[in-house]
């Protein structure tokens, strides 16, 4: 429940939704216009039409004013539907594959490694065995000294600030290469198969290169697809490739268990047992079909051309399925998508095809398309593989999950609302009110004063990309010796990515090391340690937390990545 409810915080949800919305009235000014040129073609139910309301939810209620809840009743009710449904068809398709990436491909899901550990009963004793391994304590000690310096810093500047951050300037000053080091995903990379992490690490440094010389050169493409994924064009349309290789050659491998599901659903396979499952395949099956269509109808409402809104789901899906596989199997606690669907549907069938009031509709699509650092469909696949190994009865954890997102979701909602009236959005996060709400807009300004047809060269990038991905996967599959997983060409380009390469060559190499000099043993002996890093860091976060609120702190930043 708390995975899946920790899915609709901040930029899962609560953080998106009332800015986002808001943003083509409060921004808009005569300079740009967006009066005339983008809040004609918004949808008036998607937000609330009080110049007031809006006003005040990112400055601030005056003195004994109440909050206009009354204003925002029509379009939370018409956002409610759609988010609900999308939630429930994440779940349906994660019910659907768990079978196949847990029990056929036996995918390592490192994020419930931990968790796992610390629910363990040792023989004879109630207290889990991590809680009584040395090494752990050491590891949580790490991450607890380099958390308090950061959180004390804030408060008594003399002492210093651990410095765990550095970068250069390269290629004639036209990209920084950044040195990060991440202690929690230090640790979780040191539970992801090697051939995994160094192909993350590899490819990022690779494409950092490319990148670079293209720079020099001054080589490349000047086309806007949105602020999220590949910080180039030419990376974001390789990697839409790789995750339509990645997801469609996951589905033929799949075929005989989807085979026997759609039986399942159908009423022709008796023999398909389904009772491990929280929900039957039947009803995993038909809700998904049922979800979908009402999702497509949805976004048609909204906007959307009836044709566009099914590809854009195609698009949507294809990203959220892929990146999921990637977490389940790679451990990237911090996993962004090297594109988004908006900026891959528009580029692909042209600014004018899309038609002005959809691309407003795509713009609000933003709310849950695109900052995919958490979604409920990875919270989810995480959840499936925890029950495998805890619970014998899972049918009551489908209604569980159902419920923790149908009191966070409006809770989170709730509170994001409250405090944005008290003391003013604009005063809280500078991304969740200013930055993110108008990145959307300011792209779909661009597509409205300077429409262009299909990208072509765009297209043909993505085809390029589903063969590179295509080779990787099949010489990983031909020959042992391959060193190099088609995960890391997938995810490497991405600017998360950049961030977190040091950490990744750093867990790779210890481990690297381990297991040369020591074997599995020492492998497995090590491994409390580095799982002492990642339960160090959360626990140092909470901490922190708490101690800034009994003291009344603000913007006391301790952890990034």
């Amino acid at each position: 429940m708390m995975i899946v409810a920790s899915a609709v915080q901040t930029m899962g949800l609560s953080g998106q939704l009332m800015s986002i919305v808001t943003a083509p009235h409060y921004y808009a000014t005569p300079e740009n216009d967006w009066d005339k040129l983008l809040q004609p073609h918004l949808n008036p139910w998607l937000a609330p039409q009080s110049e007031l309301a809006i006003k005040y939810f990112y400055e601030g209620l005056p003195p004994g004013q109440l909050i206009p809840w009354r204003e925002w009743i029509g379009p939370l009710s018409a956002w409610a539907p759609f988010l609900l449904t999308l939630y429930f068809v994440m779940i349906c398709m994660m019910v659907i594959l768990r079978k196949q990436w847990v029990e056929r491909e036996r995918l390592i899901y490192p994020l419930t490694v931990l968790p796992l550990e610390m629910v363990a009963q040792g023989e004879g004793r109630r207290t889990p065995p991590i809680y009584r391994n040395g090494l752990m304590w050491i590891g949580f000690l790490v991450t607890l000294a380099f958390g308090s310096m950061a959180g004390l810093h804030h408060y008594y500047p003399t002492i210093p600030y651990p410095k765990t951050y550095w970068a250069i300037s390269t290629f004639r000053h036209t990209q920084t290469m950044i040195f990060r080091i991440s202690f929690p995903m230090v640790g979780f990379f040191y539970l992801v198969e090697q051939q995994t992490a160094f192909s993350l690490w590899f490819f990022n440094v690779l494409f950092f290169v490319i990148r670079g010389i293209m720079n020099v050169l001054k080589v490349g493409m000047t086309e806007n697809m949105g602020v999220y994924g590949a910080p180039s064009p030419v990376f974001a349309h390789l990697g839409m490739g790789a995750f339509l290789v990645l997801v469609f050659g996951g589905i033929y491998t799949a075929r005989g268990h989807l085979a026997d599901v759609f039986a399942k659903a159908m009423g022709r396979a008796e023999h398909v047992d389904d009772s491990g499952e929280v929900m039957s395949y039947r009803a995993a099956f038909w809700g998904m079909m049922i979800g979908l269509a009402f999702m497509t109808g949805w976004l048609t409402w909204a906007g959307m051309p009836a044709w566009v809104a099914v590809l854009f789901l195609i698009l949507a899906v294809v990203l959220f399925v892929g990146l999921t596989r990637i977490v389940s199997e790679s451990g990237m606690a911090e996993a962004v998508a090297p594109t988004i669907a908006p900026g891959v549907i528009v580029s692909a069938l042209g600014a004018s095809a899309v038609t002005p009031r959809g691309l407003m509709a795509i713009a609000m699509t933003y709310v849950w398309s695109s900052d995919m650092r958490t979604f409920v469909m990875a919270s989810a696949a995480t959840g499936l593989k925890l029950s495998d190994e805890t619970q014998e009865r899972k049918r009551p954890l489908f209604w569980l999950m159902i419920l923790a997102l149908l009191v966070s979701a409006p809770l989170s909602i709730y509170l994001t609302m409250r405090w944005s009236y008290q003391i003013g959005g604009v005063t809280m996060s500078s991304w969740f009110f200013q930055g993110g709400p108008m990145a959307p807009l300011k792209w779909v300004q661009g597509h409205f004063l300077s429409p262009k047809g299909p990208n072509l060269v765009g297209l043909l990038l993505t085809g390029v990309g589903c063969g590179m991905m295509a080779f990787l996967a099949a010489m990983r599959q031909r020959f042992l010796w391959w060193p190099f997983h088609p995960l890391g060409f997938a995810l490497a380009p991405v600017w998360i990515m950049d961030q977190q390469w040091l950490t990744i060559l750093i867990s790779w190499a210890l481990k690297t090391g381990i297991m040369r000099y020591g074997g599995v043993k020492a492998y497995r002996h090590a491994r409390a340690f580095f799982l002492g890093l990642i339960l160090g860091q959360f626990c140092t976060n909470g901490l922190w937390l708490i101690i800034d609120q009994i003291v009344g702190g603000t913007g006391n930043s301790i952890f990034w990545i």
